[in-house]
């Protein structure tokens, strides 16, 4: 099987599905050709991902070497091939990719009423990049794969997003543009010196400590925006208000995870030693991200500014426990990335059920809505409680291993870390309170409906998948453990050649 394009038939059968809508469905009858427009992208989405269970049921989650390798010389003159590949960490990554995606298009299924053919056009082409950005193991064509999703995600927002869309999503696209140009600078001075783009060749790679501070600076400049860190984390807020529902889903679910996976596969490995020198300014701008936002959504009368605050503050803990160096900060990073992807999307779906019937994402035009929508109180509590980190929940265990690795890490990165899960219960419960609580008083929501059977059928896998990563995490860990164990060995050999260089130099 390893000789079978499975990566590539998963990245490109999306392309393939917005082909065949954009060529072949046309009608005289709008809402044919929008119906037809939904259930090819509906079907398209779910043929990935039961092709993406291929890798989950067939991963050898006891080898640290890429999965499923794919290689052709693509510019050889310059050294550049069309290489994919996961590992035990990219494979999480695509698997919460192809399961957002169906979520996201039935999710939008009556939200979305204008120009529904180029929509769903738009969301195939996303999951092709993300995708791809995943899979790829050539630096070059990781960076067309992660500049790529700015376009659909731009046009989403710019199009089907509130009445600031524009503005919204021209901040996005200038902000993450900026970062990635000086990514690209610094990928260039890495191909000059190692003389090729492919990572896996560039991880046994020793670059030059003085070297390795400019390069991990351009890097982080990308993913911290990407994440987002503060201070440049204002574009998120933004993005997400503007957004369609599913826009913010698929934001908050696998966007924000780019940058933290981008630390996972350049930052840490490729520049051990710059990561060691930089982790008390990552720790620093961590630790005000957690604090900062957690007081900033306190405030917040918009639902969803309030759910995008919290995932910045949730980052945060991404960010610490990826530069702990210890294997329970690492593994606690990528399952609070994981589980922050289901939990987010699940709470920006939960503000879009009551968007659709009311209109309004303030918080004071709700109230009481346990007695008309029982079952989705329940089912916005199960959420509710696990962006908390309530155990049992797929979002303690990856707090908990953060806080573990910070401990060994940084006993006062810990403490200070411990503040954001106090305040992020107070912003969760106050808008849990203020919206399912209460007396029904409000004219507008004495005849509101509870969820319908297509909601119940989005929100469905997303609760399971919440409680069996809080119930059994073995399963995810078992998957990531090896390659981060490998990830921390390369820092390690990498850091005490250094040191040996260093020393021999001094005698």
């Amino acid at each position: 099987m390893t000789d079978f394009p499975l990566l590539s038939i998963l990245t490109f059968v999306p392309l393939v599905g917005a082909v065949l809508i954009l060529a072949f469905i046309r009608d005289v009858d709008p809402e044919v050709e929008a119906r037809n427009a939904r259930f090819t992208a509906l079907w398209t989405s779910l043929a990935v991902f039961l092709v993406s269970l291929v890798l989950w049921f067939n991963f050898d989650k006891n080898s640290s070497e890429f999965q499923w390798v794919e290689k052709v010389e693509w510019m050889p003159a310059f050294g550049i091939s069309y290489h994919m590949g996961v590992d035990g960490i990219s494979v999480l990554f695509v698997l919460l990719t192809t399961l957002l995606v169906p979520i996201c298009i039935l999710a939008s299924w009556e939200a979305i009423k204008e120009r529904v053919k180029e929509y769903m056009i738009c969301f195939l082409i996303l999951e092709t990049f993300m995708i791809g950005m995943f899979s790829a193991l050539d630096m070059m064509l990781f960076y067309i794969f992660f500049e790529a999703v700015l376009i659909p995600m731009f046009i989403i927002i710019g199009i089907w997003g509130g009445k600031d869309r524009v503005y919204a999503a021209f901040k996005m696209f200038l902000y993450t543009l900026l970062g990635s140009v000086l990514m690209l600078i610094a990928m260039l001075a890495m191909y000059f010196d190692a003389g090729t783009t492919d990572m896996t060749v560039l991880l046994t790679h020793t670059f030059p400590s003085e070297m390795q501070k400019w390069i991990w600076l351009a890097f982080f400049a990308s993913f911290a925006i990407k994440v987002p860190m503060w201070p440049v984390h204002t574009w998120l807020p933004d993005a997400h208000v503007q957004a369609p529902t599913a826009g913010s889903v698929i934001l908050a679910g696998v966007l924000l995870k780019f940058g933290g996976y981008g630390f996972l596969r350049f930052s840490l490995p490729m520049m051990p030693e710059a990561s060691v020198y930089f982790t008390p300014l990552v720790y620093t701008l961590s630790i005000i991200a957690v604090i900062y936002t957690s007081l900033v959504a306190l405030a917040q009368e918009d639902m969803k500014k309030l759910i995008a605050y919290s995932s910045i503050a949730h980052m945060g803990f991404v960010t610490i426990g990826t530069f702990t160096l210890t294997v329970q900060g690492i593994e606690g990073a990528i399952y609070q990335m994981l589980s922050h992807g289901v939990v987010s999307a699940a709470l920006f779906l939960c503000v879009g059920v009551i968007y659709d019937r009311i209109h309004t994402r303030e918080i004071s035009a709700y109230g009481g809505l346990v007695h008309r929508m029982p079952a989705y109180a329940l089912t916005f509590l199960v959420f509710t409680m696990a962006s908390i980190g309530l155990p049992g929940t797929g979002g303690f265990i990856g707090e908990v291993l953060v806080l573990v690795g910070a401990f060994k890490a940084n006993s006062w990165v810990a403490a200070l870390a411990m503040l954001g899960v106090i305040l992020g219960a107070a912003y969760m419960l106050f808008l849990y309170r203020r919206i399912i609580f209460g007396e029904l008083t409000k004219e507008n929501l004495m005849k509101i409906k509870d969820m319908s059977r297509r909601e119940w059928a989005i929100f469905a896998p997303l609760l399971i998948i919440t409680i069996w990563m809080g119930v059994y995490p073995v399963v995810f860990l078992d998957f990531m453990h090896v390659s981060v164990e490998n990830l921390l060995s390369q820092v390690e050999t990498s850091l005490a050649a250094s040191s040996s260089a260093l020393q021999l130099a001094g005698q």
